[in-house]
């Protein structure tokens, strides 16, 4: 503990009792620690733009932002202000368990910019809401037809992984062959209905458990794109990784439109999918 105060780093547990806890209007809770450049206004702004239909599995939570999280070997830790040597140790964000509630640590200085940001938290609320109430059915099927279907991407590397673990005993099956149903020669091919053939074939064998890991991640994926889009504008590019092949763009706005159904966006926040035209 000595060496911890030296270093001028405090204890999560002492963050979290000596810190202020503020209820965001739709029932977030969240607070503020240290250096953390970024103004109350654009925290409060980003906190609220999470829909009150799915902050109420949001409960147990509270997410603190403050500059760094360190992940120590026999505790986590927070520094008041960023040097580059904590800065070298720290973490993006870090859950900790404190009293009834577990509480996520987002360090805030290792973010670059505003959607960085917004980003990291929003993919945490996203994972904690799956934690807490699962994935929707509806959502379920329409991941897995666009999977079935060959749509090129995904939005995630855990989604990428675990759905090519999923298709993988189908393309074992057919012999290192796409389970998608080959068109007659001479016919055009008609994608509606290899979807509709394709989303639920009797014959498929599918990893389970991988399949269920697929829709979690694909789920929560959504949820944070989602809830940035409400909160600044982006480019569908930005979201890019060098990991995994992105995602096609109509596959991404089949899936945030159908997240806006299930959680429609606060008063005050918007959601628009805008196409830029070519030429």
């Amino acid at each position: 503990m000595t060496d911890v105060a030296q270093a001028g780093l405090f204890p999560a547990s002492q963050v979290a009792q000596q810190t202020a806890v503020v209820e965001s209007p739709n029932g977030i809770f969240y607070g503020s620690f240290g250096d953390t450049h970024v103004a109350e206004p654009d925290l409060a702004r980003v906190v609220q733009a999470v829909p009150a239909t799915l902050a109420k599995a949001l409960a147990r939570h509270a997410y603190y932002f403050v500059p760094l999280t360190i992940a120590d070997e026999e505790e986590v830790l927070v520094a008041p202000s960023y040097t580059v040597d904590l800065g070298d140790r720290a973490v993006c964000h870090r859950n900790v368990d404190y009293e009834a509630a577990e509480i996520t640590f987002i360090s805030t200085r290792l973010m670059q910019d505003r959607f960085a940001l917004a980003f990291e938290f929003f993919i945490n609320a996203g994972h904690h809401f799956v934690d807490a109430a699962g994935v929707p059915e509806s959502f379920g099927k329409l991941v897995w037809a666009q999977a079935t279907a060959n749509v090129r991407g995904e939005t995630s590397q855990d989604a990428w992984e675990s759905r090519r673990r999923a298709l993988d005993r189908n393309v074992e099956r057919n012999g290192g062959r796409s389970a998608e149903p080959a068109p007659e020669r001479g016919r055009k091919r008609d994608h509606n209905a290899i979807r509709e053939v394709s989303a639920a074939p009797p014959e498929a064998v599918v990893d389970e458990k991988a399949k269920t890991m697929y829709f979690e991640s694909a789920f929560s994926d959504a949820i944070a794109i989602y809830l940035l889009s409400l909160t600044i504008d982006f480019d569908y590019a930005d979201l890019r990784e060098r990991e995994y092949p992105l995602i096609a763009a109509p596959a991404l706005a089949e899936r945030l439109r159908h997240i806006a159904e299930l959680f429609p966006a606060n008063p005050g926040y918007e959601f628009q999918i805008l196409y830029r035209r070519r030429g």
